[in-house]
């Protein structure tokens, strides 16, 4: 493939990849802000999520076989479809928007939403030659950078969408914009991109790669740790202790995850060397040590004297800068250790371990806060890091 029609492919993949994100990040604000102005109790809020959740893992191992028989072009087509069915799902009248129906879709959303992420991570490794690690680097940074600064403008584009038109209006505005991208999509984006040259086996779904075992088992723990005090713990505090609104609450987190964002497309800035070589397993090491002191730091200045509000909001900046250099060290890594044919079996098995890592982190998030409260949620997390810091001294030194 040549260098202008790969950059043209990456681009319809980014552009498919904004569209989505930006649709998914609006979604959760829509459902989180409309059922609780329904009554409902930010557990059960949280739990309507559960299912978007548990079919991540399985469509992260299943889509990756799947992307590598039929084409990676093919399955972020069926993700963006998949999204459009579950926008319409719940543009019904308001007496049929039922816990099940809710549920269901974000069942629906789920499958879509890591389905379109497994295929535009994977596409990137088709196109681009395998020497070309440090712009590999960048190529990734951006994608993932972008797609979570975009989950954050979403979460505000929810609220804007639920004030100027209500739930069923916005659901179906975003539905008939994400299905022309959809249908552009599908005359516009390469056949058989990531297609694998031999039909892997299903037997083949769990990777044989050393590498990518231990990097997927330290991505576990790593999104874990971030999702067992940030999806439900924090926001419940913040409501509950700190006594902020829901709009202060839900401001301050978009704002968060679009710098977030910001910070993982500067990463091949912020991280480069004198040598201007791309991470390594290294890298991966040293950067979990530092988030696992400064999780354990939040933990410990949350239990003195200090205003809880100037803790969590400073400690707040430096977890998401130090916790989006690791994501985007390991976003990388996976894409330069995935093999080439079938690439998206390997990225498919890394993000259902980050899949599972959030499903965890989601359902201790919401017990540990319960029975003991945030502090204890950052304790937990940090002993994840700390075990994602262990799991990364295996990883490789070089960065092929």
């Amino acid at each position: 493939m040549s260098q202008s029609s790969a950059i043209k492919q990456y681009a319809i993949v980014t552009g498919n990849y904004w569209a989505f994100t930006l649709t998914d990040g609006a979604l959760r604000m829509l459902v989180v802000l409309h059922f609780h102005q329904l009554g409902y109790s930010p557990l059960q809020i949280a739990a309507l999520f559960l299912f978007y959740e548990i079919f991540g893992v399985v469509t992260n191992l299943l889509g990756g076989y799947l992307g590598a028989r039929i084409g990676l072009n093919r399955t972020m087509n069926i993700g963006l479809g998949l999204q459009v069915i579950a926008l319409a799902m719940l543009a019904v009248p308001s007496q049929w928007l039922t816990i099940p129906l809710v549920m269901a879709a974000q069942a629906l959303s789920g499958i879509a939403k890591d389905l379109n992420k497994m295929s535009a991570k994977s596409a990137i490794k088709q196109l681009l030659p395998g020497e070309q690690q440090g712009r590999l680097f960048k190529w990734v940074a951006l994608l993932t950078g972008s797609k979570n600064a975009l989950k954050g403008v979403g979460f505000f584009l929810g609220g804007a969408l639920l004030a100027l038109m209500g739930f069923k209006a916005a659901v179906l505005a975003m539905a008939a914009v994400l299905a022309l991208v959809w249908i552009a999509s599908m005359f516009a984006l390469q056949q058989d991109l990531g297609k694998a040259k031999n039909k892997p086996k299903f037997s083949e779904l769990f990777s044989k790669s050393r590498a990518i075992n231990y990097l997927s088992a330290a991505r576990l723990f790593l999104f874990g740790a971030r999702d067992i005090w940030f999806v439900v713990a924090l926001p419940v505090f913040l409501s509950s202790q700190l006594q902020w609104n829901f709009w202060q609450t839900g401001g301050f987190l978009a704002s968060w995850v679009i710098g977030y964002g910001i910070v993982q497309s500067a990463a091949p800035f912020l991280l480069r060397t004198k040598t201007g070589n791309p991470p390594t397993g290294q890298s991966a090491f040293i950067w979990a040590l530092i988030l696992t002191l400064v999780t354990a730091s939040l933990a410990f200045l949350l239990t003195t004297e200090l205003s809880a509000t100037i803790v969590l909001i400073g400690g707040l900046i430096v977890f998401g800068i130090v916790f989006a250099l690791n994501s985007s060290v390991h976003s990388y890594l996976i894409v330069s250790y995935a093999k080439s044919d079938g690439v998206s079996l390997d990225v498919g098995f890394y993000y259902m371990a980050n899949a599972l890592g959030r499903l965890i982190g989601t359902l201790l998030s919401g017990w540990v806060y319960q029975v003991a409260g945030l502090v204890a949620c950052l304790w937990v997390a940090a002993l994840f890091i700390g075990i994602t810091t262990l799991i990364s001294i295996a990883l490789p030194r070089n960065s092929q």
